[in-house]
């Protein structure tokens, strides 16, 4: 167990949740929004922080609503991810299967856009065309009129075209978005129920500021970066796509990254309770080492130069766990001041 040790003064406690917490994003105006991915019970799944005591289900109840079977209609199946875009507009990504290895719900795997003055639906973008047996649609990140996803479920990644809909599967089973070696957290390999090694395929993703490359990695690492331009283009065979991969840096495994405008790009090592910063260099910085950081999961870096980090505690959790439970509540959410800002690709 890595949870000695000082606590470092810059890591501050913002928001404290009675849940487990993935996902953290703001507005530019300071409004907070978060995600659960129900692993510790059923419930509320996307939020906005009113106050210190108070969640109020966004877009609405209705979309919160617990259903005895998973169901699309007017519902989230189970969302991943979620973070404001260039547009202002929040961006949910539903995986669209109950759990990693359950089968996807059909019409479940989506990416669902929401005016976050208004609260209505604007958009959804059904990424079932793109997905199979297996999938667990993961997260996205922008790219001007493209968004890319991971799918941790069946290796691969998604391309996204924002005007028309459309989407497709690339590097599909490529061992660059397959798992390599299993997950680690707190010096353990993690297990889950039944005891067998826990193994996450395409999880991470981030654009380059410019554009020009996507980095991504399964949970457990390692990292790897490749043009967009050979994603973006149908026509380039797959074969050609696949020995475009760049392997980058040998990262451990991660809970979540960020990118700022310089291209550094920062991401959670939950063996070691870390947060790393990568360089264009390649070379690898340690932060900051804080015992607080219990699976440091999707963090988001703010206009202010705020980077937000849930301390999920997913290893601690019964499908990563072995079945058991030993979450320590309250759940937080902290803010680490890092004197940058976000890619300008990425959100406002």
């Amino acid at each position: 167990m890595r949870a000695n040790g000082d606590q470092d003064p810059r890591l501050r406690p913002v928001i404290a949740l009675d849940r487990v917490c993935t996902g953290v994003t703001t507005t530019g105006d300071g409004r907070v929004f978060v995600s659960f991915p129900s692993a510790d019970g059923p419930g509320v799944q996307v939020a906005e922080v009113v106050s210190d005591t108070r969640l109020q289900p966004f877009p609405d109840a209705g979309w919160n609503e617990v259903r005895d079977r998973p169901d699309p209609d007017g519902a989230f199946v189970r969302v991943n991810a979620l973070r404001i875009g260039p547009d202002g507009n929040l961006w949910i990504v539903d995986a669209g299967a109950p759990g990693v290895g359950a089968p996807p719900v059909p019409g479940g795997a989506r990416v669902i856009v929401v005016d976050t003055d208004t609260a209505e639906v604007v958009r959804v973008y059904d990424l079932d065309p793109a997905v199979r047996e297996g999938s667990y649609v993961d997260d996205l990140r922008f790219n001007g009129a493209i968004a890319y996803l991971t799918d941790a479920g069946a290796p691969g990644l998604i391309v996204l075209d924002l005007d028309t809909g459309g989407c497709r599967r690339v590097l599909d089973e490529h061992p660059s978005t397959a798992a390599r070696r299993p997950l680690r957290a707190d010096g353990e390999i993690l297990r889950d129920p039944d005891g067998a090694e826990l193994r996450i395929h395409a999880d991470q993703l981030e654009v380059s500021p410019d554009g020009a490359y996507l980095y991504y990695q399964s949970a457990a690492g390692p990292l790897y970066r490749i043009e967009t331009r050979c994603l973006d283009d149908p026509s380039i065979p797959p074969d050609v796509v696949a020995g475009r991969v760049e392997p980058w840096v040998d990262t451990p495994t991660t809970g979540g990254t960020a990118i700022d405008a310089a291209g550094v790009i920062y991401l959670t090592d939950v063996d070691n309770r870390r947060l790393l910063s990568i360089g264009l260099d390649r070379r690898v910085e340690t932060l900051l080492t804080d015992p607080r950081l219990a699976w440091g999961d999707a963090m988001w870096l703010d206009g202010a130069g705020q980077l937000w980090i849930p301390a999920a505690q997913l290893n601690r959790t019964p499908g990563l766990a072995g079945g058991r439970s030993s979450v320590e509540y309250p759940v937080w959410i902290h803010r680490l001041s890092v004197n940058a800002v976000p890619a300008a690709n990425d959100h406002a």
